[in-house]
């Protein structure tokens, strides 16, 4: 069966994957496609509605990304910022620098009312600094604000829509609301995506990719690889092996609760890889973050080869990659922000095949599609962890010791938002140690000794998030135990950078 598909054609917008995630939030399955790759994607596809994100680029600089507009006919089309000038200037309208460029939260002063734009209620969030001077034939302006006079317009005739504004990010009041009139009332969708639809289609994906091969699923306990497995064991029975590499990166105690989690839940038959030895080995003398991950990821590859005897001939390698990993290590049209260890950081050497169920996924969609596999509370809603474990979590090299600092910091700080409830609004939360010495004075002696930094965000996807706004009170609480109960700390700090401009994790 066939389901309506979105193509959001990427211009290298900052929110390019959040215009993918509302549209699914529609129950429109969405794909983003690279503007070099769209001509031929659609051509092919035929989608049942694009958009056209926004992008860093000007449309009057020399070699601007471009869209050839004739393959949209008849299909309906939203351009957003970027796209809505580049549909303009394409069309025969007129795009200029703006005198006053508008960035972040502005009010609209002026909406046609019926329009998709009357759907917008108060402040909308702007990033621009070109302006529609002009409309091109057969549009008509439905918004204002006071220094961008096109701020949306529409050619019904057509069902093209474009908007000066973001409606994709929480900033814009009304904008989810705005993109479902698109997609329901404009693009005509029924929205027929779902995670069960997802379930029966990557099954039978997976079926046909694997064959009557044996796979080896690599599995952290975390939710992308346990709903992978799942998801890959409910395709081939019978022909999967699920292996669990212990680097020697976990946090405290976690060996054994994935071990006891995964066996009575996901998959009786688990593996269990001791290789602390050989990732500490490769790791010694290494602080830079990227070179970090490309050996994890190398040692991970190496640890099941060096048992493939045991894996019964596995021929492919099943991981849990989702899409802001892939987005993250960077594509043609977005600078790569880190190797995930699980994307870009495998070696070139490495011969099994790679199968990746739920790249496409965003995490709240793998969650849902657990929930639909049967996996209980206790592994989909799990916090992230990443696969490099402790080792993204310690700045400088990583040795056991300081591996020890880190589990120690860790389990006092979970263990304190658990106890007190503050766990609940939390996406993720951890302790990180820098490769600083700060001066401190315990017993009266001076003590020269490293900061630990707490981090604890919340999120929706990973995409974007904010720091979960803990009490002073617990924070000072924690603070303390950790600099009384964990050798070679004397100050702890609390982490309040947003995403962007910091990532997630440090490293």
């Amino acid at each position: 069966m066939r389901h309506e598909v979105v193509t959001v054609v990427d211009f290298g917008g900052q929110y390019t994957q959040l215009i993918a995630r509302r549209a699914r939030e529609c129950g429109c399955y969405s794909e983003v496609v690279p503007w070099q790759q769209a001509p031929a994607k659609i051509a092919s596809a035929r989608p049942d509605a694009i958009v056209l994100s926004g992008g860093p680029r000007s449309t009057l600089e020399p070699g601007a990304p471009e869209f050839d507009f004739t393959l949209a006919d008849g299909i309906p089309l939203l351009g957003i910022c970027y796209g809505m000038q580049l549909m303009s200037r394409s069309l025969g309208g007129e795009v200029e620098p703006a005198k006053d460029r508008e960035y972040g939260r502005q009010s609209l002063s002026w909406k046609e009312p019926g329009s998709l734009a009357g759907t917008l209620e108060g402040e909308v969030w702007m990033s621009h600094g070109d302006r529609v001077l002009s409309l091109p034939p057969g549009f008509v302006k439905t918004a204002s604000t006071q220094s961008c006079e096109y701020a949306a317009m529409e050619d019904r005739d057509r069902r093209w829509v474009g908007v000066q504004l973001h409606p994709e990010v929480s900033h814009t009041e009304g904008g989810k609301a705005f993109l479902e009139r698109f997609f329901r009332e404009v693009a005509g969708l029924r929205g027929d995506w779902s995670a069960r639809a997802f379930v029966e289609e990557a099954t039978e994906e997976v079926r046909a990719r694997i064959g009557s091969r044996k796979a080896l699923c690599a599995v952290s306990g975390g939710v992308d690889s346990s709903v992978a497995a799942a998801l890959v064991t409910r395709a081939v029975p019978g022909q999967v092996t699920c292996v669990f590499v212990d680097h020697g990166l976990l946090r405290k105690g976690e060996r054994e609760q994935v071990r006891r989690m995964f066996t009575e839940i996901v998959h009786p038959n688990l593996i269990v890889i001791d290789a602390a030895r050989q990732f500490f080995g490769a790791l010694a003398g290494v602080t830079d973050p990227e070179e970090k991950r490309k050996r994890i990821g190398a040692e991970f590859v190496r640890a099941f080869e060096e048992h493939k005897a045991e894996f019964a001939e596995c021929e492919v390698l099943v991981q849990g990659t989702l899409y802001p990993d892939v987005v993250e290590s960077g594509s043609p049209t977005a600078a790569k922000i880190k190797t995930h260890h699980n994307v870009g950081g495998l070696p070139e050497w490495m011969r099994m095949e790679v199968l990746e169920p739920l790249r496409w996924l965003f995490k709240d969609e793998a969650r849902a599609v657990g929930r639909e596999l049967g996996l209980p509370a206790e592994v989909v809603e799990r916090e992230p962890f990443p696969g490099p474990g402790l080792a993204v979590r310690i700045l400088g090299e990583v040795t056991p010791e300081r591996v020890k600092t880190v589990q120690e910091a860790d389990a006092i700080f979970r263990e304190e938002l658990k106890s007190s409830g503050a766990s609940a609004g939390v996406w993720q939360s951890y302790a990180a140690l820098l490769d600083v010495r700060s001066v401190g004075v315990m017993g009266d002696n001076r003590t020269y000794e490293h900061p630990i930094v707490l981090r604890a965000v919340d999120s929706e996807d990973a995409m974007t998030a904010r720091a979960a706004p803990l009490g002073f009170g617990l924070l000072e609480h924690v603070a303390t135990r950790i600099v009384n109960e964990v050798p070679g700390v004397n100050r702890v700090l609390y982490d309040l950078t947003s995403k962007p401009p910091a990532p997630i994790e440090w490293e």
